[in-house]
């Protein structure tokens, strides 16, 4: 008879982040920034940390473990929340919505509001303010210029903010989604960058902001456009911030969410619409007042 063998596994790479690490990387980021990583997101944490890891001087994610577990500068949690909060964008991000929000909705609305002659609109989770700004000449093209106009662009993220507030975006940024009329008609060479002009600057304003604070006293705004974020929370965050965001807007006011979002089964304050494939959802309680 043989002698059997255990057959040795495979030893865990050193820097490779441990089962404990990762439970306590989980708690620490929904704790800091309620996103809800889930079983299994170390490609999200590798990749959204690495550059903290640089900086840091720090060998692997396990290292960063045991330095927030001994204490942590403010300085190092700000800056682990905005590594995992900042989204792509780019402007006019799906052209669809920013058509139908031009013919349909703003006319809607604009009709309620010929009193004030006055719209609003906060962009949650804004990042580099690329949606602001696009709404912004969205109401420009579609005739509202001579109109009060309130653009409100808000992160957690005060590092990406004062970019979204410089205005100044790189060649390859303003390739993505501006059409070349509105750059050449908002926008203004400076080097190799790109300045946007001060009539669409005045018109934004930027604020950080963290979605599961109160949004008490926030509004009233027309739209609110809070797209691709609520996905990143557990359910009774989404409740919460769909609630919070209702009662931001005003009387006929629509929330937009992205494409793979609903307030479905959320909130029942909402009434669903859907135009030209663009699903918009109308408050049908009382909002802030306008």
């Amino acid at each position: 008879m043989g002698t059997s063998r255990t057959i040795p596994t495979p030893r865990e790479s050193e820097n490779a982040l441990t089962a404990d690490n990762y439970a306590f990387m989980e708690r620490y980021i929904q704790q800091g920034t309620g996103i809800s990583l889930g079983p299994d997101k170390h490609y999200l944490l590798e990749s959204r940390l690495a550059p903290v890891l640089q900086d840091e001087h720090l060998g692997s994610l396990n290292e960063l473990c045991t330095r927030l577990r001994n204490g942590v500068s403010e300085t190092l949690r700000r800056r682990i929340a905005e590594s995992m909060t900042t989204h792509e964008t780019s402007f006019f991000r799906d052209p669809a919505l920013f058509d139908v929000m031009r013919t349909e909705l703003v006319p809607d609305v604009a009709r309620q509001r010929q009193s004030t002659r006055t719209l609003r609109i906060w962009s949650a989770a804004c990042s580099s303010g690329q949606e602001p700004y696009s709404l912004a000449m969205m109401l420009f093209e579609a005739g509202y210029a001579d109109w009060r106009l309130e653009v409100t662009g808000t992160d957690l993220s005060s590092r990406i903010l004062a970019r979204a507030g410089a205005g100044r975006f790189l060649h390859i940024e303003v390739n993505r989604g501006l059409p070349a009329p509105l750059l050449v008609k908002y926008f203004q060479r400076d080097g190799l960058d790109w300045q946007i002009k001060e009539e669409v600057r005045r018109v934004v304003r930027f604020a950080e902001f963290d979605l599961r604070q109160s949004m008490s006293g926030r509004g009233p705004f027309d739209f609110v456009l809070c797209r691709n974020v609520l996905i990143y929370f557990d359910l009774p965050t989404r409740k919460k911030i769909l609630s919070e965001l209702r009662g931001t807007l005003a009387p006929g006011g629509y929330l937009l969410l992205g494409a793979s979002e609903t307030t479905f089964n959320m909130d029942v304050g909402f009434e669903r619409k859907s135009i030209r494939n663009v699903v918009a959802y109308q408050s049908t309680g009382a909002g802030a007042k306008p």
